[in-house]
């Protein structure tokens, strides 16, 4: 295996033991003498079958996702016509050869594999393919891979986020987090977790920038879950290192890492840790709640909802930002009453511990407490350490309950309420509700939550306010009123 060269996976889908396996049931199929056979000593045994020197790559399944070591279909004629030329005698191609769909599409490197110590050492390459493949399975946002490790109730998740300076990208404000350790909580026999009491969580402010920059466009407002911590931009580093240190298990090559993170809109937060230089195991998942909420909408395992930007029908290949992801869990018919919480957003703790309930409901909404935030009467002053945070004056909307009748008994275009008539027992027409979706901001890519609530630009709404003030979660409940 010291050669080194790469090539196109694509073409590359033979395995090449179920190559030699097929051929050896093609002889008993058929009552073929093979071992009398002048060329049978190929096929005495698998080791004597590489002696061919077969060029092999190794690729995953994109249907099952396991680990195979392939060859190409001319490589197989290139041995059917070796034993013509030597021996005289013509094989045909055998049935049964298991082929399969390579999941990469980057290029590969190839191998000629001659002996059994080659192929075992290849061999044993392939626990580590399917841990890269399951990866970007993962960060690509492919449901069924999420489900099954939330399933399995052995992860660690942790959700994070960064509010960073409008005026410099490099500069950053606060830094939160919220985690659930599933295992421990499994063997508890607490199932599901209850985000105020399973949740672990913190929220840093850079002391160096708490009373010096404030965003225009997205001002940062308090934490609703705890008393925030503030630091020096020199430490942050090191306790965001520490953390996940303390969640994280051994970076092992073959075997997927414990802790897995969370980001809605992944590429900002992601390039924040490159830059601190915070060191995350090769072997960690990464979760990104937009892109998984939007492939999910896409395959139809999410109800029709309206789209908050042009309060029509949501298209499929939309993003949601995360305020209007959790609202969109007050837009469905199929789930039990619930109430969701007032949360500002813009707050990193507040943006995280949230980030980490959405996961939840996206995987798991059964029996899910929603969680309660922490009441601070202390004004401005949320720490009591003479950093000020800036606050909205704006007052805080009361909740807005949408009941059953809401999706039950009215006209509809696909599946969705048309903008006509009022609900029963509520001044809010489904009209002036289609109007209040419209305020919702959402994305329109992967980082779009991230760039657009960081990057100033002309955002007002219709009533002259900042877009900022419309985008506060109210608190929704759907149900018979």
């Amino acid at each position: 295996m010291g050669d080194f060269q790469v090539v196109d996976p694509k073409g590359w889908e033979y395995d090449l033991h179920s190559v030699y396996s097929a051929y050896i049931g093609h002889f008993q199929t058929h009552h073929i003498p093979w071992y009398e056979k002048s060329w049978g000593h190929l096929f005495s045994t698998f080791e004597e079958f590489l002696a061919f020197s077969w060029p092999v790559i190794v690729v995953t399944d994109a249907r099952t996702g396991k680990a195979h070591i392939v060859t190409r279909l001319t490589s197989i004629g290139a041995f059917l016509k070796m034993i013509k030329t030597r021996f005289g005698e013509t094989l045909p191609q055998a049935a049964n050869m298991v082929i399969i769909q390579p999941f990469e599409t980057t290029t590969r490197h190839l191998r000629h594999v001659s002996d059994h110590a080659t192929y075992r050492k290849l061999y044993n390459t392939l626990p580590a393919a399917v841990l890269n493949a399951t990866k970007q399975r993962i960060r690509n946002g492919e449901p069924d891979f999420i489900q099954d490790i939330w399933d399995k109730q052995d992860k660690t998740f942790m959700a994070i986020d960064f509010e960073w300076s409008e005026r410099n990208e490099k500069s950053t404000l606060e830094w939160g987090y919220a985690a659930v350790r599933c295992g421990p909580l499994k063997s508890l026999g607490v199932w599901p977790p209850v985000p105020d009491d399973n949740y672990r969580k913190g929220h840093y402010i850079i002391q160096e920038y708490a009373d010096k920059v404030v965003n225009k466009y997205c001002p940062t407002y308090p934490w609703h879950f705890g008393d925030s911590q503030v630091i020096s931009k020199t430490k942050l580093p090191q306790v965001i290192q520490a953390i996940i240190s303390s969640l994280a298990s051994p970076d092992i090559e073959t075997l997927s890492n414990t802790l897995v993170l969370v980001t809605h809109g992944a590429s900002g937060d992601l390039a924040r840790l490159e830059e601190m230089k915070i060191k995350l195991p090769h072997n960690m998942f990464v979760i990104d709640t937009a892109v998984f909420e939007r492939n999910l909408y896409n395959q139809g395992l999410r109800p029709l909802m309206v789209d908050p930007k042009t309060s029509q029908e949501r298209q499929p290949g939309s993003t949601l930002s995360l305020e209007n992801l959790l609202r969109s869990f007050a837009m469905s018919s199929q789930m039990d009453s619930i109430v969701l919480p007032n949360v500002k957003f813009h707050n990193s703790g507040n943006d995280a511990f949230m980030c980490l309930f959405a996961l939840q409901m996206l995987l798991d909404p059964k029996g899910v407490k929603v969680p309660t935030p922490k009441r601070n009467n202390r004004g401005n002053n949320m720490l009591g350490l003479g950093v000020t945070i800036p606050m909205t004056m704006t007052p805080s909307p009361p909740s807005l309950m949408i009941p059953q009748a809401f999706f039950n008994g009215y006209a509809t275009v696909g599946g969705l309420p048309t903008p006509n008539g009022s609900i029963p027992g509520q001044r809010t027409s489904v009209y002036d509700l289609s109007s209040e979706f419209g305020q919702m901001r959402m994305g329109s890519g992967e980082g779009s939550r991230r760039s657009a609530s960081k990057s100033p630009g002309s955002r007002l709404t219709p009533g002259g306010g900042s877009a900022r003030d419309s985008r506060r979660l109210s608190g929704f409940r759907f149900g018979d009123s």
